[in-house]
């Protein structure tokens, strides 16, 4: 079976995505699948292969090699940002016909931005911080948002991944500098009360065909918060499982798999939760998961006793199971 192991993107979350996919490509079960590195980046669409580069036939997703047409049976996709976080490569491989991994182009475009996944969540009863929404040009001083939110309070692009663009504000003068840092990102933002508390990350999938927790990782930035550097550079602790007491636990547990159903989800999720007095806190949820050595899900993969070969054959075949239906 062909395999198109899908990274890059074109944000700069491109070098993360690359990194995801070659843990991918060392992990697949090459018993069962032909594995191919394909990188969808600004200057093109290529399969690397045999230490050469084969221009994507976007017509198809196929490659010519040596003469010969390759196609795909499948697509893993793993690119971080768009446009593979944000569902457009989910309408297109949904429009050719291609299986793929990873939730459908819907949730993939809903759970990319911030505001819409919470305005949906909000009808489920889940709670989360008080929020403005701002767009690029909107009138808006930082005495308006301490009057309603306080201070501190978080600055975010609207759709953004690995915590780019995203500033906390202590004092009103740090404002204009927070909103320049989102917009650059973002045309749309998203300003948020702080919420003080324990902050975890959360590995939700389908697997044997349940909604399951890989596992709860209890995120202990030495930043300000849990930021680009905390992710990616080492300054954070990632502690899994979280030190929660049974209850809270169980809450987690539960809102977690609540959210993972009510936005109709599929495959890979990673949802950020903040913890305060006791209540889970919906941060944002994450459809393609970072799976560097480093990134948490293989972590909480690690922990559960379960190998990354056999989530990946389980998200094939979860792929490949959705493509028979429909047919039908």
């Amino acid at each position: 079976m062909n395999v198109a192991v899908v990274m890059g993107g074109y944000s700069d979350e491109s070098v993360i995505s690359i990194r995801s996919g070659q843990l991918i490509l060392s992990n697949l079960d090459r018993s069962k699948y032909t594995p191919f590195e394909v990188h969808i980046l600004p200057d093109g669409w290529h399969v690397l292969a045999d230490g050469a580069k084969y221009e994507v036939n976007k017509a198809d997703f196929s490659f010519e090699k040596d003469g010969n047409k390759v196609t795909f049976d499948v697509a893993v996709n793993t690119i971080h940002g768009t446009p593979g976080e944000d569902g457009q490569l989910q309408a297109y491989w949904s429009l050719i016909g291609l299986p793929y991994t990873g939730c459908g182009f819907y949730q993939s475009a809903l759970t990319f931005n911030k505001r819409d996944t919470l305005s949906v969540l909000n009808k489920f009863g889940i709670p989360k911080a008080k929020s403005i929404y701002l767009t690029q040009g909107d009138a808006i001083t930082a005495e308006d948002i301490v009057t309603t939110l306080g201070l501190p309070f978080m600055v975010k692009p609207n759709q953004s991944g690995s915590s780019l663009g995203i500033s906390k504000v202590n004092s009103i003068e740090e404002f204009d500098k927070a909103l320049d840092f989102a917009f650059a990102e973002d045309s749309d933002i998203l300003i948020e009360s702080f919420l003080k508390g324990m902050e975890v990350s959360v590995g939700v999938l389908n697997y044997n065909g349940k909604t399951t927790i890989l596992g709860i990782t209890e995120i202990v930035s030495h930043n300000d918060f849990f930021d680009y550097e905390a992710k990616y550079q080492g300054k954070s602790d990632e502690i899994t499982p979280a030190r929660l007491d049974s209850e809270t636990e169980q809450k987690v547990r539960d809102i977690s798999i609540k959210a993972y159903e009510a936005l109709g989800m599929s495959g890979f999720t990673r949802s950020e939760f903040i913890i305060v007095d006791g209540e889970p806190h919906f941060i944002e949820m994450n459809t393609n998961p970072g799976l560097s050595p480093a990134s948490i899900f293989p972590q909480q993969a690690a922990v559960a006793g379960i190998a990354m070969s056999d989530l990946f054959d389980n998200e094939i075949q979860l792929a490949l199971s959705r493509k028979v239906l429909l047919k039908k």
